[in-house]
């Protein structure tokens, strides 16, 4: 397959930018993601030519204004320049379909971004060339290398990433009712362990040949927003279950009393998602149904990214 395009802090994959020199490289992302995703590296800071090593800046609130400025030289203020910087290599983040930030910088933070006032840190702010990225595009995952360490945040940008990647192949491809339709269709079981899938239904039933590029907007408008949520344990047995409905004259007693047992043990914490999933696709290859095999629910990215074995 095809590598994703993805943005990303460029310290994060070993690049010297560093305000000391250094970098951040991060081993997950480099040593997994990296053979999924097609890193694009940004550096703001060098970007606008503050160099390696440099001065330190940070987040200062002036007359109820965020600036960037200098810790020790707050003469230096390079806030226009950054949001600058952002705007012109927005035609390069119209092609991603992830980001991941630095967290914590005040040009890449994505939250909890120290801003000073008086003298005293509240985290509250993000970075000036994040919140450029974020406001500029408005449909793309963006998440920070720390929160990748929480196996549900992790879970939900990586998913995110592929349903946007399968968005715009879909775009590239051309749009058609009937493609419309399908991707919502395929996708459909993991709307449903996000949050109620009813409103995108009801918008795609209003949509017709004469306005099918205002219902696709509108479409992919909610339901990135949606995707945002982390699927509850609650909200996956809610869809387990559902599917299991699919086997209800295919499984013998003892097999639908396991299964049943399996997505209990997971409702109570005692498996990981992956035990349930696996299990179902094991009677699925044994009887095949046509719409859940077209679903991405139980295959929603490579299986050796792992995922499903921490949730």
């Amino acid at each position: 397959m095809t590598k994703i395009p993805v943005g990303i802090s460029s310290c994060l994959i070993g690049e010297l930018v560093r305000f000391d020199g250094g970098h951040k490289r991060d081993a997950y992302i480099m040593g997994t993601l990296s053979k999924y995703f097609d890193f694009r590296p940004f550096c703001p800071e060098v970007a606008i030519g503050l160099g390696t090593p440099r001065p330190t800046i940070h987040l200062v609130k002036i007359a109820g204004q965020i600036r960037c400025v200098g810790v020790k030289h707050p003469e230096l203020e390079v806030t226009s320049q950054l949001r600058d910087y952002a705007q012109q290599v927005t035609p390069q983040h119209s092609e991603l379909c992830g980001y991941i930030v630095k967290k914590d910088s005040p040009s890449c933070g994505m939250s909890r971004v120290k801003v000073f006032t008086n003298g005293q840190p509240h985290k509250e702010g993000v970075g000036i060339y994040t919140e450029v990225l974020i406001n500029n595009n408005p449909l793309l995952p963006v998440e920070e290398e720390g929160r990748l360490g929480d196996p549900g945040l992790r879970e939900n940008f990586i998913q995110r990433v592929y349903v946007l990647y399968r968005w715009k192949a879909l775009m590239a491809e051309g749009l058609t009712l009937d493609k419309l339709m399908r991707f919502h269709a395929r996708h459909k079981l993991i709307i449903m362990s996000h949050g109620d899938y009813r409103e995108l239904g009801q918008l795609l039933a209003s949509a017709s040949h004469a306005n099918l590029v205002e219902v696709a907007e509108r479409y992919i408008a909610q339901l990135m927003p949606m995707l945002k949520k982390v699927a509850s344990r609650s909200s996956h047995v809610n869809v387990l279950q559902h599917i299991q409905g699919y086997l209800k004259k295919e499984l013998d007693s003892d097999d639908k009393a396991e299964l049943c047992e399996v997505i209990e043990r997971y409702r109570n914490g005692e498996l990981p998602l992956i035990v349930p999933l696996t299990l179902l696709k094991h009677h699925f290859r044994r009887s095949p149904d046509p719409y859940i095999e077209d679903s991405y629910y139980l295959s929603p990215y490579p299986q050796q990214l792992q995922l499903s074995n921490y949730l």
